[in-house]
């Protein structure tokens, strides 16, 4: 790379990529600047592409750092270089968005000269937008609980997906929860994939009552939350390899299901998960290589809904849905029939 003034010009698997501002801090506490942001990606570039690639990714950016105002930006801007590869995805509204697809460390350098930390990914593979290849488990833990708890709710998670004919890889969320990836045919649309996801932190819930919940509304949250709605269209989760915007550098990093009971989310950084990945190598490798069927699922789903569970809360941002309970939090539905 070779520095002119306050910009770089790299070199990348063909492509010239400008980089602005190397040198500026975007993890004040620990001083790591836009280009300890660059390094960190190029040194980890093919697990984390592994991840992106011919994915539509959803650029987070943070022009500032991170202890400034961010935002998510769908569309690749017009002045885009003409190289950078894109996938349009339409909306039921009628509207389209051309998404980032990162396909080599060109691309990841594009986007991270905007001030992207994150990378949000759909779950998709072009040129199929509709039928997601993989679901995510997303284990979010309430205010207050531990990390202890999220690792046992990882642990009976991926019981149930085994017992469902499904291979679940877990990686550290980079903030205080965990996701598990699992790759799965790309036949279901997204209501399907969401409902499996439903009926999965449903049993979630019944084999651990204590811990776990399916539940949407926070006022009636315990435990560690099952976020079934991450697999509704639109939404998304950071990559593995992202470094996320908090002020250690943590990062969204892939462990096998081993390390799971002792993992620190805290020993995954910036500056620690580089030399991991050359020690150990990617858990999430044979990711690919463990394509499941959600029909273990979706019969589970099935008998739900015949006892008598039904459809639960979507995100608020989405049309209200047939067979979808009435959108209101519980304690207002309780006030309303006083």
């Amino acid at each position: 790379m070779a520095p002119r003034g306050d910009y770089l010009t790299l070199e990348l698997d063909g492509r010239e990529v400008r980089f602005s501002n190397p040198g500026k801090v975007y993890f004040p506490q620990r001083g790591y600047t836009k280009g300890d942001l660059l390094d960190y990606y190029l040194s980890v570039a093919d697990a984390c592409i592994a991840h992106l690639r011919d994915r539509p990714t959803t650029m987070k950016r943070f022009p500032g750092g991170i202890e400034q105002e961010f935002f998510f930006q769908k569309r690749v801007p017009r002045s885009a270089p003409p190289w950078l590869e894109q996938m349009t995805l339409r909306f039921p509204s009628g509207r389209s968005a051309n998404f980032l697809v990162v396909q080599d460390r060109a691309h990841l350098a594009w986007g991270l000269n905007l001030g992207v930390i994150d990378w949000n990914p759909w779950p998709v593979r072009r040129p199929d937008g509709d039928h997601p290849d993989e679901m995510r488990v997303d284990l979010d833990p309430t205010p207050g609980v531990g990390f202890d708890e999220v690792r046992r709710v990882a642990l009976c998670a991926r019981e149930v997906l085994e017992e469902h004919g499904l291979t679940g890889f877990p990686k550290t969320s980079g903030s205080r929860g965990m996701h598990i990836l699992v790759r799965i045919e790309p036949r279901w649309e997204f209501t399907e994939v969401r409902r499996a996801a439903l009926a999965l932190a449903r049993e979630i819930e019944r084999r651990m009552p204590a811990s776990a919940t399916s539940k949407w509304w926070k006022e009636e949250r315990h435990g560690v939350f099952v976020d079934y709605n991450q697999n509704a269209r639109d939404r998304t989760v950071a990559s593995a390899y992202s470094v996320r915007p908090n002020q250690d550098a943590r990062v969204s990093a892939p462990v096998t299901w081993e390390e799971v009971p002792d993992v620190d989310p805290g020993d995954l950084r910036l500056d620690t998960v580089p030399a991991r990945l050359k020690e150990v190598g990617d858990p999430s490798a044979g990711l690919d290589d463990a394509v499941g069927s959600l029909d273990g699922l979706l019969e589970l789903a099935a008998r739900d809904e015949r006892e008598g569970l039904g459809d639960a809360p979507w995100p608020p941002h989405f049309p209200r849905q047939a067979g979808e309970p009435k959108r209101v939090q519980p304690s207002r539905a309780r006030k309303r029939r006083a």
